[in-house]
């Protein structure tokens, strides 16, 4: 699949052209802790157009069949002729436990249940990578330029309701995605409030990963602690807010208008953990090719990751600092790229 006019990325689809004149339809889907979407795509060997789409709350339905079955039923639609479905947690087998969210999925069932002979499960983070070729220039943020001239792997790294990780193997011609599960790595304290932060959540979870500070629970975490260690009330209007929204939503459009002190310390504090994290992504998979910021935080937060502090902490690294500052870092807007990956990797991953 060649990309858009200022994707950066062009993917590898060995059978595309067996569609030839054919025209197929393909429901696709980005499946996460927090919401479902769902949308039917026309697929031709030349294109992939939207028809139509619903998003659902996750937590609403004992299981994503039930959501696809909904979908079909609410658009009044047609069995569809294939199925893919980008997924938060490990396919192994055709099959998932989805993180953050008490479902298990199977191609099997699925097949079953609706009826498609052709369904596929892929990583949401997967579906991202597959996604960024869908993409025109408008739909990034650059944070740091880099060299565009350097070729390499490129780097995912998506904080959201989890930290998704992913990856882009250059082979010299093209890209090829693959998923990780590196957001569930050990998280690596450095400071003397690293440690603090990291003993304070061990408490809480026993095990503190990368996802425990970078990622949506991880922001109203850290806000925690801070106010834990300072022995400071909390704001009257931040309880308010905090019984209406989502913690980390207030806590972040706090610091970002500078409302609150703590809300501001623990934004620069999820900032730096980001930076950091991004970096040793990148020291891993030799991402000279470039670093994408995806999932639901960073879109949010562009106006604090283009500030200095976080390029700084990024290039804080062991000895590898000439490497890591010549990566293009930018910040994917599009918040449906997972599911034009799942219908991208639908389309022509499949055949």
């Amino acid at each position: 699949m060649a990309a858009r006019k200022g994707s950066p990325v062009a993917l590898f689809f060995p059978n595309k052209e067996k569609l030839q004149d054919k025209t197929v339809t393909v429901l696709a889907g980005d499946v996460g802790g927090t919401k479902t979407n769902l949308a039917i795509f026309k697929v031709t060997a030349k294109s992939v157009t939207p028809l139509v789409e619903r998003k659902y709350h996750s937590a609403k339905y004992k299981s994503c069949i039930d959501i696809i079955e909904q979908f079909i039923k609410d658009e009044k639609l047609l069995v569809p002729e294939r199925i893919c479905l980008g997924v938060a947690g490990p396919v192994v087998q055709g099959k998932v436990e989805i993180t953050n969210l008490s479902w298990n999925l199977d191609i099997e069932d699925i097949k079953k249940r609706i009826g498609v002979s052709e369904v596929s499960l892929i990583n949401d983070l997967e579906a991202t990578a597959y996604g960024l070729a869908a993409l025109p220039a408008k739909d990034f943020i650059t944070v740091h330029q880099g060299n565009t001239k350097n070729k390499g792997n490129i780097a995912i790294i998506a904080p959201g309701t989890g930290l998704g990780e992913a990856g882009l193997f250059w082979d010299g011609l093209s890209y090829h995605p693959f998923p990780t599960e590196g957001g569930h790595t050990d998280f690596c304290p450095r400071s003397v409030l690293d440690f603090e932060l990291h003993s304070f959540l061990q408490k809480k979870y026993g095990i503190v990963s990368w996802e425990k500070v970078v990622a949506g629970p991880g922001i109203h975490d850290i806000y925690l602690f801070l106010m834990t260690k300072k022995k400071v009330k909390q704001a009257a209007w931040i309880s308010n807010a905090f019984r209406r929204k989502d913690p980390s939503s207030v806590i972040s459009h706090a610091a970002l208008h500078n409302r609150d002190k703590i809300c501001v310390e623990t934004m620069q504090m999820f900032s730096r953990y980001l930076a950091r994290e991004s970096s040793n992504l990148v020291l891993k998979m030799k991402a000279t090719g470039g670093l994408f910021l995806g999932g639901g935080i960073p879109p949010k937060i562009s106006k604090l990751l283009k500030k200095r502090s976080f390029f700084k902490n990024y290039l804080d690294c062991d000895r590898m600092q000439n490497l890591v500052k010549d990566v293009p870092i930018k910040i994917i807007t599009n918040d449906k790229t997972a599911l034009l990956g799942a219908a991208y990797f639908g389309a022509y991953g499949m055949l």
